[in-house]
Formats: C-alpha cells, sequence, structure tokens
C-alpha cells in the first residue's frame, strides 16, 4: 500500500506541469475576452458620437474624457438577446438641396473643446492586486509548497524507509530536472512567474539532493572534488536560467546555493586557494548575469555573501593557522585586496548610468570597506604591528582601490573622504600602540603617503571629473600635521627628519589651496604647523640644549608661510577679477577675498609670538637676546606687510604682540645683574615703532592708528624701562626717565607740525596724540620724583594741560582723557581717607601741604572748567563744565574745613581730626566760615546768573543756620556765641540784601 501511494506522489509530481499549462491557457483566453469587451466598448462609445447632432459636440465634454470616465467605471456587459434574423439597417433620407447649400455657406464649426484642452498627465500605474495575487503570489507559494511537500514526502520516506538510498536519490534529481524543464516549457510571457517558479524550485531541489548525497549518504561517486564540481554545474545553470527565463529569483537561489556549497561540502581542512578562487568564479558569474540583465540586488547580495565567507574563515582559521607570522601574512592580504579588485573592475565595465552601476558601486565600495576594516583586524597582533611595511602598505593599496572608485564614479566624491578619516585612525592607532624609534621613518613616510593620496585625490576630481571641492577636502594636509604630533609626544627622542615631512606637508596645503582657490587649507596647515613647533619646544630640555634649532624652525616656517601666503593671496585676487592692489580689512569679514587676502598673511607674523612667549615662560633665560631677535624678524616682517597693503592696524598688532613679549619676559626672568640687554631691547623696540611712520609719511598721512600706535609706544615701554631703571640703577633721580622719554615725543609733535598741512584732517589726531604722550611723561615727573599727594597733582596738572592743549588741537580723545584725570584727583582727595596720613601735620598752620594739594587740584578743576567753555563743553554728548565746576567747589569746601580742623588741632597731633564740639573757638569758627561760604557762592551765583549755585549757597546757609540755633546755641561760650550769631546775622540780611538788590530787578525787568 505505502508503494502505492509512493507511485502516486511520483506521477503527481511528474504531472504536475500539465495542469499549469491548462490554467495558463485558459489566463490567455480570459485576457482576449477582456480586450475584446474593452475595444467593442469604445466602439460603443464612438458610434454615440457620431449621433450626436453638430452643435451638441461643441459644447460637450471630449470624447478622450468621457472614455476615461467610463473606463474608470466597473463594466457590466448587457445580455445579448439571441435573434434568429438579422435587422436591416435603417439609412436616413437624402436632405434637400437647399439645406446642403445653406450647409456649404455657413461658416465652419468652432473647433471641439478637446482640441483646446491640455494633454492628461500620465499617472503611475495602480498595483492591480488581483493580477498580483492571482498570477505571481500563489505561483510563489505554490512552487514552495511543492518543494515542502517534496522535502516532507523525502523525509517521511526516509524515516520509513520506503525507498532504498539510491532510488530515493535518483527521484529527487528526476524530479527537480522534471521541474526546470517545465519551466523552460512554460517560458512565455503569460507564464512568466509560473515558469520562473517552476525553475526556481527544481534549482533548490537539486542543491538538496546533491547535498544529501555527499552528507547523509556518503556515496563512492559523490567524493569532494565531484560534489563540488556538481554544485557548481548546478550554480552555473541557475544563472543560465535566471538570463534565460529573465528571473532574478533563479539567480538568487543559484547564488544562495553556490556560497552554501563551501559550508556544506567543508571537511574542516584549510584551502584558501580552493575556497577563495571558487567564490572569485562564483563572483565572476553573478556579476556577469548582474551586468547583463541589469540586476541591482546581485552584486550588493554578491559582496555580502563573499564578505561572510571571509569572516568564517577567518573566524576558524586565520589565529589556528598562524597567518600573522612569516610570509603567510601574504595569503589573507592577497585575499582582501583581491577581491576589492575584483568588484573594483566589474565596477569599470558597467556603463555610466545604467540601472545597475548604483549596485556595483555599493558592492565595489563595500569590499573596499571590508579590506579597509580587516586592516584594523591585523592590528589586533603584534606580528603585524611591528612590520610597519607590510601592514601600512596594505592600507594603503586598499585605500588606493576606494580613490579608484572615487574616480570612477564623481557621484561618489564623499566616499574619498570617509575613507581618509579611516585611514588616519588607522594611522593614528598604529602610532600610539607600535610606533618606536626604529620605525620612525616608516611612519613619516605614511604619513606623507596618507598626506599626498587623500590631498591630490579631492584636487585631480576637480580638474578630471569638474566635480567641485568640499571644505573637508582641504582637511588632510592637517590630518597628517595631527599624526606628526603624535610621535613627537609620544617618543624620548625624535629625529629632525620629521620636519621635512612637515615641510612637504606644507606644501601639499598651499598647492591645495591655490589649485583649488580657497586659502583654507593655508590657513589650516598654518595653525597645526605652529602647534608642531609649540609641542616641540615644550621638549627642549632646561639645559636649552635645542633652543637654537626651535627659534629656527620657528623663524623659518613663518618666513615661509608669509612669503607663501602673499603670493596665494595675490592669486586668489587675481583669480576673482579683482586687482592685486585691492586693500581690504584686517578685521572683516572673512568671506571677502579682499580681506583673508590681508588677513592669511598677517597671522605667520603674529602667531610666532604666542610660542616665543611660551618659551620665555617655560625656559629659564638669563639672555632674552635670542628671542628678541627672532621677535625683530617678525616685527619687520609685519612692519613690511603694513608698507606693502598699507594698513594701519598691523603696526599696533606688531606692538601688542611685542609687548606681550617684552612683558613676560621682564615679569618672569628679569634679572637686575643683567640688566643692560633687555634695557636695550626695550629702547630698540620703542624706536622701531615710533619711527615707523615717519619713514613712509606719505603713505601714512591720513592712517590714525598707525601714527597712533608710534605716539603709544614710548607710554606703554616706560614701565619697563622705569623698572629697569629703578631696580637696577636705583638712584635719587628717577624723574629724568620720563623726562628723558618725553623729548623724543615733544621731536615727533615738532615734526609733525611741521610736516603735516593745516587743513589736514587728521593733523589734530596726531598733534593731540603726541602732545598728550609729552605731558604724559612731563606730569609723570612729579609722582615719581616725589610721592603720594605728587600723583594726584600730577595727573591733575595733566588733566588741565590736557583741556588747554584740546583748546589748541581740539581732538575729543584730549577732551576725554584730561576731565577723567581731574575726576581722578577729586576721587582721591575727596574720598580717600588715606590721604590724611601721606604726612604728619606740619608745625606751621594754615600754609601746609594740605593748601596746596587742595588748592592746586581745586584750581585745576577751575581752569579746565573755564577751559572748556561752549562750543568745547560737551563729553561723550554731556555738559562737563558743571561737574567741573561743582567738584573744584566741594574741595574748596574740604580745604576750608580742614584748613580750620588742623589750626585748632592740639600741638603733637600726628594725625588730623575732625570735631565739632569742645573747641568753642573752633565751632564758632565754622559757623562763620560756612556762612562765609554760602555767601561769596551766593554772590557768584547772582554775577554768573547761576541758579544752582544759588540753591547750593541757600542750602549751605540753611545748613549753618540750623547749626547756629541747634548747636551753637547750647553749646558755645556767651562771647563766642554772641560774635557767631551777629557774624552769621549780618551774612544772613547780606544775603537777603543781595537777593532783593539784584534778582528782584532782573524778575522786574523780565516782567
Amino acid at each position: 500500500m505505502e508503494a502505492l501511494v509512493f507511485l502516486l506522489l511520483v506521477v503527481i509530481a511528474v504531472c504536475f506541469v500539465l495542469p499549469l499549462v491548462a490554467i495558463a491557457k485558459v489566463t490567455r483566453v480570459r485576457r482576449s475576452v477582456e480586450d475584446f469587451e474593452t475595444r467593442l466598448r469604445g466602439l460603443e462609445a464612438e458610434f454615440q458620437m457620431l449621433r450626436r447632432p453638430l452643435g451638441e459636440l461643441t459644447t460637450e465634454r471630449p470624447f478622450e474624457a468621457k472614455k476615461e470616465t467610463a473606463e474608470s467605471e466597473p463594466f457590466v456587459s448587457l445580455p445579448i438577446a439571441e435573434s434568429p434574423e438579422r435587422r436591416p439597417v435603417s439609412v436616413p433620407p437624402p436632405l434637400p438641396k437647399e439645406v446642403l447649400a445653406a450647409a456649404a455657406s455657413a461658416p465652419p464649426p468652432p473647433q471641439p473643446l478637446s482640441a483646446e484642452l491640455p494633454a492628461p498627465q500620465p499617472s503611475l500605474p495602480a498595483i492591480n492586486w488581483e493580477q498580483f495575487m492571482g498570477a505571481k503570489l500563489f505561483a510563489w507559494i505554490g512552487g514552495l509548497a511543492l518543494f515542502l511537500g517534496v522535502a516532507f514526502f523525502v523525509k517521511y520516506s526516509f524515516e520509513h524507509d520506503l525507498i532504498p538510498p539510491e532510488l530515493r536519490v535518483a527521484i529527487g534529481f528526476v524530479v527537480g530536472l522534471a521541474l526546470v524543464a517545465g519551466g523552460l516549457a512554460l517560458k512565455r510571457k503569460e507564464n512568466v512567474v509560473t515558469a520562473q517558479t517552476l525553475c526556481a524550485t527544481g534549482i533548490l531541489i537539486l542543491y538538496a539532493v546533491t547535498f544529501a548525497c555527499r552528507s547523509s549518504y556518503h556515496f563512492a561517486f559523490f567524493g569532494l572534488v565531484p560534489t563540488f564540481l556538481l554544485m557548481a554545474l548546478i550554480t552555473a545553470v541557475a544563472f543560465l536560467l535566471a538570463v534565460r527565463l529573465n528571473a532574478i529569483a533563479v539567480a538568487i537561489l543559484g547564488m544562495a546555493g553556490g556560497f552554501l556549497t563551501p559550508i556544506l561540502l567543508s571537511t574542516g581542512q584549510d584551502n584558501p586557494p580552493g575556497l577563495f578562487g571558487y567564490i572569485a568564479l562564483l563572483d565572476i558569474g553573478l556579476l556577469m548575469v548582474a551586468r547583463r540583465k541589469e540586476w541591482i540586488a546581485l552584486p550588493v547580495l554578491g559582496a555580502v555573501g563573499t564578505v561572510l565567507m571571509q569572516i568564517g574563515w577567518v573566524t576558524q582559521f586565520f589565529v589556528r593557522e598562524q597567518y600573522f607570522l612569516g610570509n603567510r601574512v601574504f595569503v589573507p592580504m592577497a585575499i582582501f585586496l583581491g577581491f576589492e579588485l575584483l568588484f573594483c573592475a566589474a565596477l569599470a565595465s558597467t556603463k555610466r548610468a545604467s540601472k545597475s552601476e548604483g549596485a556595483f558601486s555599493v558592492a565595489a565600495i563595500g569590499m573596499g570597506g571590508a579590506a579597509i576594516l580587516w586592516g584594523f583586524n591585523f592590528l589586533s597582533f603584534q606580528a603585524f604591528g611591528y612590520r610597519p611595511a607590510l601592514l601600512l602598505s596594505y592600507t594603503f593599496l586598499a585605500d588606493i582601490g576606494l580613490l579608484a572608485i572615487v574616480f570612477m564614479k564623481e557621484k561618489l566624491a564623499a566616499v574619498s573622504t570617509v575613507t581618509g578619516l579611516a585611514v588616519f585612525v588607522f594611522l593614528a592607532i598604529w602610532t600610539a600602540w607600535y610606533l618606536t624609534t626604529q620605525n620612525l621613518y616608516a611612519a613619516i613616510a605614511a604619513f606623507f603617503v596618507f598626506a599626498l593620496l587623500h590631498s591630490a585625490a579631492p584636487l585631480v576630481l576637480q580638474r578630471v571629473r569638474k566635480i567641485q571641492m568640499q571644505w573637508w577636502g582641504h582637511l588632510f594636509p592637517a590630518l597628517a600635521l595631527t599624526l606628526v604630533l603624535m610621535p613627537i609626544f609620544n617618543l624620548p627622542e625624535v629625529s629632525f627628519v620629521i620636519w621635512p615631512l612637515v615641510f612637504c606637508v606644507n606644501l601639499l596645503g598651499v598647492l591645495l589651496a591655490v589649485a583649488t582657490g580657497t586659502l583654507l587649507s593655508i590657513l589650516i596647515v598654518l595653525l597645526l604647523t605652529f602647534v608642531v613647533i609649540g609641542g616641540w619646544i615644550f621638549r627642549i630640555p632646561i639645559e636649552l640644549t635645542g633652543l637654537p634649532t626651535s627659534l629656527f624652525l620657528l623663524g623659518g616656517f613663518a618666513i615661509f608661510f608669509m612669503v607663501v601666503a602673499v603670493w596665494a593671496c595675490r592669486q586668489l585676487l587675481a583669480s576673482a577679477g579683482m586687482a592685486t592692489t585691492t586693500r581690504g580689512k584686517l578685521f572683516g569679514a572673512v568671506t571677502d577675498p579682499a580681506n583673508f587676502a590681508v588677513q592669511l598673511p598677517a597671522l605667520p607674523a603674529t602667531l610666532p609670538f604666542l610660542l616665543l612667549i611660551m618659551v620665555t615662560l617655560r625656559l629659564p633665560l638669563t639672555n632674552p637676546s635670542p628671542v628678541f631677535s627672532l621677535a625683530l624678524v617678525f616685527v619687520v616682517l609685519l612692519l613690511g606687510m603694513a608698507k606693502i597693503f598699507s594698513l594701519g592696524l598691523l603696526p599696533a598688532v606688531g606692538l601688542g604682540s611685542t609687548l606681550a613679549l617684552e612683558y613676560a619676559c621682564h615679569l618672569g626672568h628679569f634679572n637686575p645683574d643683567h640688566a643692560l640687554p633687555p634695557l636695550a631691547w626695550y629702547i630698540g623696540f620703542t624706536t622701531v615703532f615710533m619711527i615707523f611712520p615717519f619713514l613712509f609719511y606719505r603713505q601714512f598721512a591720513e592712517k590714525t592708528v598707525v601714527w597712533a600706535t608710534a605716539a603709544l609706544a614710548a607710554p606703554l615701554h616706560f614701565f619697563l624701562v622705569y623698572d629697569v631703571m629703578r631696580t637696577s640703577y636705583p638712584n635719587g633721580m628717577l624723574g629724568l626717565v620720563p623726562a628723558t622719554f618725553a623729548v623724543p615725543s615733544l621731536l615727533d609733535l615738532i615734526v609733525l607740525l611741521k610736516r603735516t598741512p593745516a587743513q589736514s584732517p587728521t593733523r589734530n589726531g596726531q598733534l593731540a596724540l603726541f602732545g598728550g604722550a609729552a605731558l604724559f611723561f612731563i606730569t609723570l615727573i612729579f609722582p615719581i620724583q616725589f610721592e603720594r599727594q605728587w600723583v594726584t597733582l600730577g595727573w591733575s596738572l595733566e588733566g588741565a594741560a590736557l583741556c588747554w592743549l584740546f583748546h589748541r588741537v581740539p581732538h575729543p580723545g584730549l577732551r576725554l582723557v584730561g576731565t577723567a584725570l581731574l575726576v581722578v584727583g577729586f576721587v582721591r582727595l575727596a574720598l580717600n581717607p588715606a590721604v590724611f596720613s601721606y604726612h604728619a601735620r606740619s608745625a606751621t598752620p594754615i600754609i601746609n601741604w594740605y593748601l596746596y594739594t587742595y588748592g592746586i587740584v581745586t584750581i585745576c578743576l577751575f581752569a579746565a572748567a573755564r577751559l572748556l567753555a561752549p562750543p568745547r563743553n560737551l563729553v561723550l554728548g554731556r555738559n562737563a563744565r558743571p561737574l567741573l565746576y561743582t567738584l573744584g567747589t566741594i574741595l574748596a569746601f574740604l580745604l576750608l574745613n580742614i584748613e580750620i580742623a588742623d589750626y585748632f588741632s592740639r600741638p603733637g597731633m600726628g594725625a588730623l581730626t575732625f570735631q565739632f564740639s569742645g573747641n568753642f573757638a573752633r565751632d564758632m569758627s565754622y559757623s562763620i566760615a560756612w556762612a562765609s561760604f554760602a555767601l561769596l557762592l551766593l554772590i557768584i551765583g547772582i554775577r554768573q546768573t547761576a541758579r544752582p549755585v544759588r540753591y547750593a549757597s541757600l542750602g549751605l546757609l540753611g545748613i549753618t543756620i540750623l547749626k547756629l540755633f541747634l548747636h551753637d546755641l547750647s553749646q558755645l561760650d556767651q562771647l563766642y556765641r554772641i560774635a557767631a550769631f551777629v557774624v552769621v546775622a549780618i551774612i544772613a540780611i547780606l544775603a537777603s540784601f543781595l537777593y532783593q538788590r539784584f534778582l528782584g530787578v532782573s524778575h522786574k525787568q523780565s516782567q
């Protein structure tokens, strides 16, 4: 009974094709009927349109629109009544001749609206779910069910031993071949899906049966080589069927079987040539099929399968067979690079803009990326890591393969950047783990090759493939310099050979910038180069054995970058269509080529100052001459650029940089026993900046900043020179130092007065700068030569002098600085409690240091207020005269009270004290003095018609009267009380008289 069941199943399996053929024929007939119904419906619609009158045709919608509407509705065929007779066709009677004549003379009818309507836009075809499920889905399900049925039947027969093994295998081969033959027999347009399903199922059965012959039954014929050849043949047949039937499913199944064949037939023995030779042939076949049929899935799946096979081989055999030792390392490298080359060649053979071009690109990039990643795996083995020539060569070959892909397919330009970053990470890891002094030269060569490859690749793409280079393409010279930093910081001893590499990388950055028309790469390598030099400087020992070399490198690279930057900027301006004499702004927008053409050359001359400052702060320099000599070179470069580009800001930048270096060196390493060299350098730098604008007077006559730099050079260097003189050459005549500094400023002022025309718009500014510098030194003579209150006196005198100079040179800065100095002088005397402890009380009352200190400052305030008469009275938009008069009045009132307190202080007291009780004469003097001061203010207020002054006098007089009644009436002795009341009364009456006499008359006149 079981044998009959088995034979029945075999007959069903063999004859399965016939029902499918019948189904296919029925489907074709059904499609023919549907086409006939569609044509019939169209003819009926046309016939109805022909029967309409002519007028209706011009107003109705066009036939095409109605046809579309009709087609969108479901078609229901009406039953056709059978008739034994055929009805005759009715013929309309002929029209009268009059109607025909009128129709001939009538104007032509208007065109139907359908001619005026625009052609309908093609729309995407909707998915016919019925067709999909009926024709494709069920076929696929049927094929799967058939395969599972055969598999379950074979399993059942195995379990119950119904059929001998040889017969089982024969039946399997027969069924598989029958399905393939049936698929080929059904190769028609209407049966495509069914044919593909049969062939795919047959290929699966053939794979399964062949594997069973080898693994389950162990037939003698099915040894390793025959079985391998048979499965390879099945794979080749699958590819041929896929091409013949245009069936990608068959190709995918054949590819899957091809990749599974080595796995299923594995003996556990390592044979990389055989394994990967077979995989290479399989890849070649599927790539050829994919190229011929434009199937986008095959290249990607082939690359995935190849990588998975590589992973399996490495996992099982790489460590066991020690492929990381000796010459065996060439085997994995050849395998990985070979497959990358294979897929790159396949990509090169594809046609541009073909359907499968993207898939081939993805597959090639995947294989190249896998080769790079295998390089990272090699890093985990020290035997690889300490063979840098071999490991780095492998990495660069994989890198070149990916760059070749980018060159072939310019749309993949971003891949070069990603690849470059991956190689950079690889080199950084290798440098951190395996770099030694012995393999330093290999590392330097690798860094240069990396910079060369990935700097040239974007440039070649731009020149050959006309691809615009993105900003990140300029990063690779900088990344190479970043790699250079690692040996500098990690190795105990670094060869000088590293600097030619830095220079070559800089050249690459410069060439890249000039070729691409952007200076970004120069800026980046400039900054990184100085960082590298800074790292080198940090390695200088305390004994200063490497200082001359470091300074030579710093100066050499600074000059190189400055010359290159000037040349490249001129090229940039020429390429932008701008004249090379175009003047940019030092602190303008970087996006403006003219501004950047100025900013870039300024960096090489200013950034080295930071490194020189680092040298002075880190190293114990007893003689700063080497550092200052190099700084002088940079100053000359900056001033030369200022001359070339007519930039007044560059001298200011140079002065600021030089001062930072000088102060860092002076505060950190100044030795009074070796004071002459730094003193000579301080004076020399001051002289250079002061005489520079006078050497090129015509060019800088209208530049304010360069003259401000020259004027401020001496005041800003004054502290350095003064500190050297004070500590190294102490004497009692240090006031000569500011006096000596005042001489050059006065000489410069005289030269400007003679050379600058009176109508020059910058004349007042230049005179104000040098005149203010000269007054600054003159006023410093007093506080330096003397002390304490002389500082306040010097500032107040300078403030009044600047206000006087503003009378002659109306520069707003003079007025502002003068007013500020006077306010500071007032604060130091009025709000500084320590002022009374400057000196002990003198034995002489009234005529003492209080009088000349407060008196001179008060006079300066009043003088400045008088000098700033309208229209010169506005400081920062505010009237400064009331402020100065008020401060002067307050100081005068304070002086009055100080003198009274000093006069009545007990002999022998060292400090001045203010008391308002215990001494009748002193209390009376306060009252009388306050009243008298109030009367004086009233007189001034009436004379100057200054209402605030009169209000202040009335307020002070009121306070005096309150003191008189609330304090003096109870505290003073009778005679002092009488004197105080009488004097205050007289003053009050006099004040009343003055009010009535003068203000009353003016009030009546105003009415």
